[in-house]
């Protein structure tokens, strides 16, 4: 079976008056069809970058992206406008990705008018049914953003979002701006959507309870690259990487009698503007050797579970 996403080597860097900036570097995976895939790290990782140039709110530097295997690393024009309709995002501020002079009627319906392929009276109908697969009543068809508390605001940009019928999905961390009970009931609905409409998704987040709730499979970023790659199961069952391991131990538990013995990362962060070969985690890693200073690539431990560094055997 053809995989709905395939990233193969994928690059994107940003030209700074320092230098070249490495927001995204060489960095493969790949989706299947009806999976969901976490990108997991600390802010400034690149997770939310990746996610947008892949669907080409910003445009790679090299490497390639594949959609049901269509190579649509270069594509411009009318091929480029067909490809976004089978991508689309979910934002992480819901108030600031809505446009505040439209209605919620307003939002939905634009892609579909945009398409060109609906009818008026279909719209209508398109742009209820819509409404009510997320859960935003009818009354509040006519209502504006700042109306709205933020879980009803997220549903409409997934609403916005699905209007075309999607293959892909990018979450670009769609409930950290939202409070915690509203965070489950958008989490469930974006896995019933998922389920009813075979979505494919991308889901990013920095918050390590989240992902394992939703993700199939796993991928953690650090500076840029992927360190670790695996199923969310092994993830937090085996973790290999010992910024893996840091993230794990960061996450808080209500267990009394078993506390979480937190790895405390010390040492500098590098400058991802024109970093040097090797390891970009050896400053903070209290098992950084000389061989760390190689070029490190992503290496299959054991079954398609994947880590980038030369020390995975020491550390069992």
């Amino acid at each position: 079976m053809v995989p709905v996403i395939e990233v193969k080597n994928l690059c994107k860097y940003f030209t700074t008056p320092r230098g070249v900036l490495h927001a995204v570097d060489n960095v493969s995976f790949i989706i299947e069809k009806g999976k969901t895939l976490g990108v997991v790290g600390e802010s400034g990782c690149g997770k939310s970058t990746l996610g947008r140039t892949i669907i080409h709110l910003h445009e790679s530097t090299s490497g390639q992206i594949l959609l049901e295997g269509q190579n649509i690393t270069s594509v411009k024009g009318k091929t480029l406008r067909e490809a976004r309709e089978r991508m689309q995002i979910i934002f992480q501020d819901p108030y600031s990705s809505l446009d505040p002079r439209k209605t919620v009627d307003a939002t939905i319906r634009e892609p579909l008018v945009i398409s060109k392929r609906y009818r008026k009276n279909s719209i209508d109908d398109a742009t209820q049914e819509l409404m009510e697969s997320v859960g935003i009543d009818s009354r509040l068809r006519m209502s504006y953003p700042h109306e709205l508390d933020g879980g009803r605001r997220q549903r409409v940009g997934i609403a916005r979002a699905l209007a075309l019928n999607p293959r892909f999905v990018v979450c670009d961390e769609p409930v950290s701006a939202l409070d915690v009970s509203i965070q489950a009931q958008v989490l469930n609905l974006l896995k019933k959507l998922q389920q009813q409409k075979e979505l494919t998704y991308m889901f990013v987040t920095h918050d390590m309870s989240v992902v394992r709730h939703i993700s199939d499979d796993i991928c953690v970023m650090y500076l840029g690259q992927v360190v670790e790659k695996c199923s969310a199961k092994e993830l937090f069952q085996h973790p290999m990487h010992p910024y893996t391991r840091a993230l794990l131990s960061a996450i808080p538990s209500v267990d009394i009698h078993h506390t979480q013995k937190r790895e405390i990362l010390h040492g500098e962060i590098i400058s991802p503007i024109d970093p040097k070969p090797g390891c970009r985690f050896l400053p903070r890693c209290r098992f950084s050797s000389e061989a760390c200073q190689q070029e490190q690539q992503l290496q299959e431990i054991s079954s398609k579970h994947f880590v980038s560094c030369c020390r995975t055997h020491e550390l069992g």
